[in-house]
């Protein structure tokens, strides 16, 4: 019979599940979300959108089909959406100790082991994640049998967006099968004045958490990418067009990117974002962003393209969204969420502008919107 250390679930109200572990031994804490995909789970791991957050998979089983290799950053064979786990805990309820599939090169435990990341199992997850629908997404910690209660973390007063973006200046070009090639590698001081090869577009990308098939997805398209800080002041660079990523955490913290987009926006270069990406570039246009309930999580979104019964099947991660009656007169919505009636995107009426709250380039999730990115590419 197999050893299994105990632990609990303590959420912020008092509220207790306990488990057993699967994962590193250690206490934690952070906000508790849940996930409705049914699998998916290196891509989910590896997204730096969850930093700070203890993920809940609604879906029974978790570890099944074990943990593809990492391979290098960016290539085809590379499964992961990071270099690195960004949640702080996942929460099964029921994980399997047997994984089968061709490409695992470890089991799930091992791979939490090795990051040092907690997974507790044996947790009424359909319990936890109906509360969770009630009450809202919580703060929790997770507490192991013999360990002292760590202190309580609150990712949503942190700047998140600082702690998962990149540090300098990279670019990538499509290589003879069109997959992301490393190009050059710049400092922030280097890049002032640098002059890319006029052989590709240039796609500048706010990194503010990016996910790596967001930029796949843009190299396949036969683009250079020079992903930058999300602090940066890319209007400092030559390109042709300007992409703000996904993220993590409150929209609020990063007042750079904003001010940084208000300049662009001044202009006439095209402009897309998505996720985090959609939020900031509504702030740029004054509008606001508020906390959602619970969040949107999941590979089965349904939007609606505003203006027509077109609908899509989408792939979301975010705890905020924007408020549509803030608006300014020149933008409007571009996708409204059909379950709430959130937005899901927004345009601007007559300039090359728009962003997507869901994610196009999925990963994992439905590829019904992938092409929003042939659209930002016709604008270029």
């Amino acid at each position: 019979m197999r050893e299994t250390k105990r632990a609990v679930l303590i959420l912020e109200d008092g509220t207790r599940f306990e488990g057993k572990s699967f994962g590193f031994e250690a206490s934690t804490s952070g906000e508790v979300v849940f996930n409705t995909a049914m699998t998916g789970y290196p891509e989910s791991l590896t997204d730096p959108s969850y930093e700070g957050q203890i993920l809940v998979a609604t879906y029974p089983l978790g570890g099944n089909y074990g943990v593809p290799p990492a391979g290098p950053e960016l290539s085809d064979s590379d499964y992961m959406e990071g270099s690195r786990i960004h949640p702080r805990a996942l929460i099964l309820q029921d994980y399997s100790w047997s994984h089968s599939h061709w490409l695992a090169e470890r089991s799930l435990a091992q791979w939490l082991e090795d990051e040092k990341i907690p997974g507790i199992y044996d947790i009424d997850t359909r319990a936890l994640t109906k509360h969770l629908r009630d009450s809202g997404s919580m703060l929790g910690k997770i507490v192991f049998e013999g360990l002292d209660e760590p202190e309580v973390y609150d990712p949503n007063v942190e700047n998140l967006v600082a702690k998962t973006s990149c540090t300098d200046i990279k670019s990538y070009v499509p290589d003879a099968d069109g997959l992301p090639a490393e190009g050059v590698h710049l400092s922030t001081d280097e890049a002032c004045g640098y002059k890319f090869d006029p052989k590709f577009k240039t796609v500048v990308l706010v990194d503010c958490g990016v996910k790596h098939n967001i930029i796949r997805c843009l190299v396949k398209r036969g683009v250079r990418v020079v992903r930058v800080p999300w602090n940066f002041d890319f209007n400092q660079l030559e390109c042709d067009g300007i992409f703000v990523s996904n993220g993590p955490g409150n929209p609020d913290f990063a007042t750079d990117t904003v001010e940084n987009l208000r300049k662009a926006l001044k202009g006439e270069k095209p402009v897309c974002g998505i996720c985090m990406g959609n939020q900031l570039l509504a702030k740029a246009a004054g509008a606001n962003t508020y906390k959602l309930k619970y969040g949107h999580r999941s590979h089965n979104q349904p939007v609606r393209q505003a203006g027509s019964e077109r609908c899509f099947v989408t792939s979301q991660n975010h705890g905020f969204a924007v408020d549509n009656d803030t608006l300014p007169a020149e933008w409007e919505p571009l996708f409204i969420n059909m379950n709430d009636g959130t937005n899901e995107g927004i345009r601007h009426k007559w300039k090359p502008f728009f962003s997507a709250q869901f994610h196009p380039e999925a990963s994992s999730g439905p590829e019904d919107t992938t092409f929003l990115f042939d659209e930002f590419i016709k604008l270029l």
